[in-house]
């Protein structure tokens, strides 16, 4: 009896064990290609970085090269040194470097890359390059030079020894400080020589991007974690302090702030909220709850975000963006001074379209700005004139007087511009001044301009 199991059960087993050899084998063959495949994409990515940031060098050279009213060529050079730094940034971002500290050199490529966007995309037969921003260039091609050696160096060792990429992350994520890998090594070396240069004066344009808010710059006194309850109690509506945590963000740094969470009405849901130290200024709400089936128009969600926002005492504010996904309105409001839309003072605040509540709210902007004096002024071009620099095909549906940042950081008067044209539709910004285009902005499907009242 037992032989005759066992001589049904014999081939049953092999069949089985051979298909489960054979599907290992396989699986790893998959395993395999995949880790090849990653491994090239990451020695081509490195080699283009190599080549990008010595190219960088050699496109500093050439501008620097020409003669210094040479207005056309500085504009050509700059508008190569942007492109090659983009190059370069956009593939430091694909090599696994992300828990590699490499921060100081990404800092310096942006901000090449901004300086030379900015100074490309101005009019240099009337602003020509400064004696300083000579200097800084002079500067930058010198640097360059440094670190496409350092860079140079890593890629011998790379082909000479052939390293592998999937080892740097190995090394990256591997919990023990002492590991030797020459790739991350070299890209220590790199940082760390960056972080030696000097710092250049790269005007107020560029600074203005990398000039960090803190709590610091905000006005109002301390507050503490008794009076965050409280701030969180009352803009919840809620009679159950004792119920909320405080915890404190970046102790003991210019960047603290606190985030009070408490329980939803219902098991398994939640608030939370974050509040700015200096002031006690709230910078975004989130209410996490399981939302029902969308019942409400775009007009009543409208309604309802301008009546919370009134009620929070926000003031006098106007929606300039209206998004909406599934069951969710974003609307996205601005301060308001007389006729003019003040963009630097935005909010965006989430409608959940069952019942109208409010889930969200993101006020930072809106607190760091608000503070600022953002002057209005008289725009020097009326109406008629400044329409007159449109694009002559742009069916145009609604204006108004609008204060934004443009790419330099500056604060400038405009006059906002809605149309469509070419199948699309379209705000733009022109500078009330002399009609300059500040800014151009595709409204995509499913958003909605401002008709909304």
């Amino acid at each position: 009896m037992y032989a005759r199991i066992s001589g049904v059960l014999f081939p049953v087993a092999t069949v089985l064990l051979v298909g489960a050899l054979i599907w290992g084998y396989q699986e790893n063959q998959e395993k395999n290609s995949i880790l090849i495949k990653a491994e090239n994409q990451y020695q081509r990515t490195f080699h283009d970085l190599s080549y990008h940031v010595d190219r960088l060098h050699g496109e500093l050279g050439n501008t620097l090269a020409v003669a210094s009213t040479s207005n056309s060529m500085h504009r050509k050079g700059l508008m190569n040194v942007w492109r090659i730094t983009s190059e370069a940034q956009n593939e430091i971002n694909q090599l696994p470097l992300t828990l590699l500290h490499f921060n100081k050199t990404e800092d310096f490529l942006s901000r090449i890359s901004r300086f030379s966007y900015q100074t490309a995309n101005r009019d240099l037969t009337k602003n020509p390059l400064t004696s300083k921003e000579m200097s800084n260039l002079k500067a930058l091609y010198k640097n360059s030079n440094e670190i496409s050696s350092e860079i140079q160096k890593v890629q011998n060792k790379v082909i000479d020894k052939h390293l592998r990429w999937m080892d740097v992350e190995t090394a990256l994520a591997s919990e023990q400080k002492a590991q030797d890998n020459t790739i991350v090594d070299g890209f220590k070396t790199v940082d760390k020589r960056v972080g030696e240069y000097p710092e250049l004066d790269w005007g107020p344009s560029v600074l203005s991007i990398y000039n960090k808010r803190s709590v610091k710059k905000l006005e109002g006194p301390s507050t503490t974690i008794e009076q965050v309850k409280q701030k969180a109690a009352s803009f919840s509506e809620t009679n159950h302090a004792a119920t909320i945590k405080v915890i404190e963000n970046g102790k003991g740094t210019e960047w603290a702030s606190f985030t009070a969470s408490m329980p939803g009405k219902r098991s398994g849901e939640s608030l939370s909220m974050d509040f700015t130290r200096n002031g006690g200024h709230l910078l975004s709400y989130n209410d996490n709850r399981q939302l029902g089936k969308a019942t409400l128009s775009d007009q009543e969600a409208h309604e309802k975000a301008k009546q919370f926002l009134k009620s929070k005492g926000y003031g006098d504010m106007e929606t300039v963006v209206y998004d909406k996904l599934g069951n969710i309105a974003n609307l996205t409001f601005v301060s308001k001074k007389g006729d003019v839309y003040i963009y630097p003072e935005k909010l965006s605040a989430r409608v959940a379209l069952d019942n109208g509540q409010i889930i969200g709210l993101q006020t930072s902007d809106y607190v760091y700005e608000h503070q600022n004096d953002n002057k209005v002024t008289t725009p020097k071009l009326t109406l008629a004139q400044a329409q007159k620099f449109l694009n002559s095909d742009l069916k145009v549906t609604y204006h108004r007087t609008a204060l934004i940042e443009n790419d330099q950081g500056e604060k400038v008067m405009t006059y906002e511009f809605g149309g469509r044209i070419n199948g699309s539709q379209y705000r733009i910004f022109l500078n009330a001044d002399n009609g300059q285009e500040e800014a151009v902005e595709e409204i995509r499907d499913g958003r909605k301009e401002t008709t909304l009242k």
